[in-house]
């Protein structure tokens, strides 16, 4: 298996709503991919943090291996939801992938 963990921080320009209403499109999006992308074991999208937090919001998914997160990188559901709920709202992005 392997993991694929995001953590993005969002544009600072955007008000506490329109976070909100992005982090809400983000994570139904991406959730959304169950089931439709070969490999995708699990994904979650976490959008409620403590205040300690340093990011606004994190994914946590699972491929059945390095290559099936390589498909899913350039599957087409999958850029359209990058393309279009996500990097148009994102100032950082950190990622960290590993077998477990």
């Amino acid at each position: 298996m392997t993991k694929h963990i995001i953590l993005w921080t969002l544009k600072e320009d955007l008000s506490d709503a329109e976070k909100a209403a992005v982090k809400a499109g983000i994570k139904a999006g991406l959730e959304g991919l169950a089931g439709q992308i070969p490999g995708l074991v699990d994904i979650h999208v976490q959008t409620d943090c403590l205040a300690t937090s340093t990011a606004d919001l994190m994914l946590d998914s699972t491929f059945t291996d390095a290559a099936a997160l390589q498909e899913y990188a350039l599957h087409p559901a999958h850029v359209a939801v990058a393309d279009g709920k996500v990097r148009p709202y994102v100032k950082l992005r950190s990622c960290l992938d590993f077998t477990v």
